[in-house]
């Protein structure tokens, strides 16, 4: 500064430390860092969009603990990582937030002999507001924390979908082909196609939940203000920033050119998928739910036992394990029907997933 502009540039660490400068600068990197996060993660949720309103008619077995649960349909299974990201965005901006405070002017820890204008300053480095504590200001490294356990959060739900993948383009199942480009081939077996971007998405979210616990561990024994042991706060946030910079691009054109099988997915869809229609169906004979479950606990054995299809079951045998049974029980047996029945806000009808892709649409402000 002195060459550029002589002697007067000697007076700019007048009442300054490096301790309150770098706290000041690394608040400015992490802002900027929070705003591309941010940007990358609104394109991976208009992806989601794009690729579930191709899918809003196509039903698929939805699962838990990976067992086959009930048909869904797939712009549903999609629209279910959109929220997870609009929950880390907001997450970013709350953590934005907190970190837009200004800590020019606390000095090395006992703040700033001059009369400066503290608010003038934030306002014009752009913070929001500034620290009341010197003290604090210069230790306080909550806002690394915050954006490395944001961003190890976010790569949990990018996991998720990365495992979802994964398993879904196994041929085993094959709901999903991966583009050539986004899959490898193995060097032995010829007939292989390996999702290993997503496996490396996978792996990597590991990676950055470790960057949060280590600086986390950093912070715990740390006595009052400024401690060298803080310079550790550039290098897991530094290295967290930049994976997910590597990674969303991929997830995103992963995302983009994702085939959907939907003949795949509806032959898998087994009539067991329908065994809590048919409680539903005792439900609206009148039957309390819980005695409902008991009586189709009662079916799906009877059939598993004959070998036989729930539709399959002679009306017969279903009237001895309850009266309710009637003619019209063979309507239960239709995916389509069962899916379209799910029509309450938040649910897999696909006259609820479009209104839910409109309110996901919103959000983004299309």
């Amino acid at each position: 500064m002195t060459e550029l502009v002589g002697e007067v540039g000697g007076k700019l660490h007048t009442g300054r430390s490096r301790n309150d400068q770098v706290a000041t600068d690394f608040r400015l990197w992490a802002m900027g860092a929070v705003d591309k996060l941010d940007e990358m993660l609104f394109v991976l949720q208009e992806t989601l969009i794009e690729v579930a309103e191709q899918h809003t008619e196509t039903v698929m077995p939805g699962y838990t603990h990976m067992q086959p649960a009930q048909p869904i349909t797939a712009a549903h299974w999609l629209m279910s990582f959109f929220w997870m990201l609009d929950r880390d965005r907001d997450r970013l901006q709350s953590a934005r937030e907190r970190m837009a405070v200004s800590p020019l002017g606390s000095g090395a820890l006992a703040g700033n002999p001059f009369a400066i204008d503290r608010q003038k300053i934030a306002d014009e480095l752009g913070f929001n507001s500034y620290s009341q504590n010197s003290l604090d200001a210069v230790s306080d490294r909550d806002f690394v924390a915050d954006l490395l356990y944001v961003i190890s959060l976010s790569a949990t739900h990018l996991s998720r979908l990365a495992e979802d993948i994964i398993i879904y383009s196994n041929p085993l199942f094959g709901y999903i082909t991966l583009n050539d480009r986004y899959s490898t081939g193995s060097s032995l077996m010829p007939q292989k196609r390996n999702a290993d971007p997503m496996e490396l998405m996978r792996g990597k979210a590991g990676r950055l939940i470790g960057n949060l616990a280590g600086f986390l561990a950093t912070l715990k024994g740390l006595p009052s203000t400024y401690n060298k042991d803080l310079q550790e706060d550039k290098e897991s946030l530094f290295d967290s920033v930049d994976t997910m910079h590597k990674l969303l691009p991929v997830v995103i054109a992963i995302v983009k050119t994702l085939q959907l099988n939907p003949e795949k997915m509806q032959d898998a869809l087994g009539e067991e998928l329908l065994a809590t229609d048919l409680a539903d169906y005792l439900v609206r004979k009148g039957l309390p739910f819980r005695q409902a479950h008991h009586v189709v606990g009662e079916v799906v054995r009877l059939g598993a036992s004959a070998n036989l299809n729930l539709s399959q079951i002679p009306l017969s045998q279903l009237q001895e394990i309850s009266s309710l049974f009637a003619s019209d029980v063979k309507d239960v047996f239709d995916f389509n029907s069962s899916v379209a029945q799910r029509s309450a806000d938040g649910g897999t009808a696909p006259e609820a997933v479009k209104r839910q892709i409109e309110n996901a649409k919103s959000k983004l402000k299309f």
